[in-house]
């Protein structure tokens, strides 16, 4: 009889260790690793949490401060998406580090902007500024092109969004152009005459881009904001998920009340 029971006891232990790692795993595979940088691509993502909990979906949203460790991480497999940056840093990116990545959607745009502490306007700009522009390839150019959008430089024809100093032909105002990372530009406004800075990270030192930038990009920058994958993750079921709640007219509302036009709905 205890021979029987001791039996019973252990095939029952294996049955109940056997569904709770079933279990364990079912849970493993409806969490979402989403990486992303905190302004605004971490708020959009806390507001669509509640969502994704509703379609079975754990939304896990991992920081990051700069625009390379996302890629990365998205690579090595450390997260299952991030959400920070627009197709053509992305394809830049990945041609400089050899790996794939694919874009699943757009989200939003953020206008990017020049700001300064010295000059109110383009017009009052002093002869041999100094302006701190982002250091990355396409950052860098899209800012080049926004200062020649409103008449400081000229590029030459065939300049690209990966244009750099070596293209500008003509500079009336003998600006000094400083490439410096893209997180740190609110840091040097003390520092240089002006700086042009994305919005995310304006918005992070509490710069409104509306109010506060002295040129801004319309809101028809082609530099909308993407969710990006590995390309074998693009019709995968819950990433599929990720997108359309993201791109739902509840998140297009709480773009626009929150942010004031300051981040604009590309959707």
């Amino acid at each position: 009889m205890t021979k029987k029971l001791t039996i019973l006891t252990l095939i029952l232990i294996l049955a109940i260790s056997a569904f709770s790692g079933c279990a364990k795993k079912e849970t493993e595979e409806n969490i979402l690793k989403v990486g992303a940088t905190p302004v605004p691509h971490s708020e959009i993502l806390e507001f669509i949490k509640p969502t994704l909990a509703a379609e079975g979906i754990t939304l896990e949203i991992v920081e990051f401060t700069d625009y390379v460790t996302p890629n990365l991480a998205l690579n090595d497999g450390e997260i299952d998406a991030n959400f920070f940056q627009h197709v053509p840093y992305m394809d830049s990116f990945a041609a400089e580090h050899g790996i794939e990545l694919a874009s699943v959607g757009t989200v939003h745009v953020e206008p990017l902007g020049l700001y300064s502490l010295s000059f109110t306007d383009a017009a009052s700009i002093p002869q041999g500024a100094t302006i701190a522009i982002p250091n990355d390839p396409t950052n860098e150019g899209r800012a080049l092109l926004l200062l020649e959008a409103n008449g400081l430089i000229k590029l030459k024809a065939d300049a690209t969004l990966e244009a750099t100093e070596a293209d500008v032909v003509e500079n009336p105002l003998g600006l000094v152009f400083k490439p410096i990372d893209a997180a740190q530009l609110p840091r040097t406004l003390e520092d240089v005459d002006g700086a042009v800075i994305n919005t995310n990270y304006a918005l992070e030192a509490d710069l409104n881009p509306v109010e506060d930038a002295v040129l801004l990009e319309g809101s028809d920058s082609p530099y909308a904001n993407i969710v990006t994958v590995r390309p074998a993750d693009v019709d995968n079921e819950n990433i599929q998920k990720l997108i359309k709640a993201l791109q739902s007219d509840e998140v297009k509302k709480f773009i626009e009340e929150k942010y004031n036009g300051a981040v604009v709905p590309a959707f």
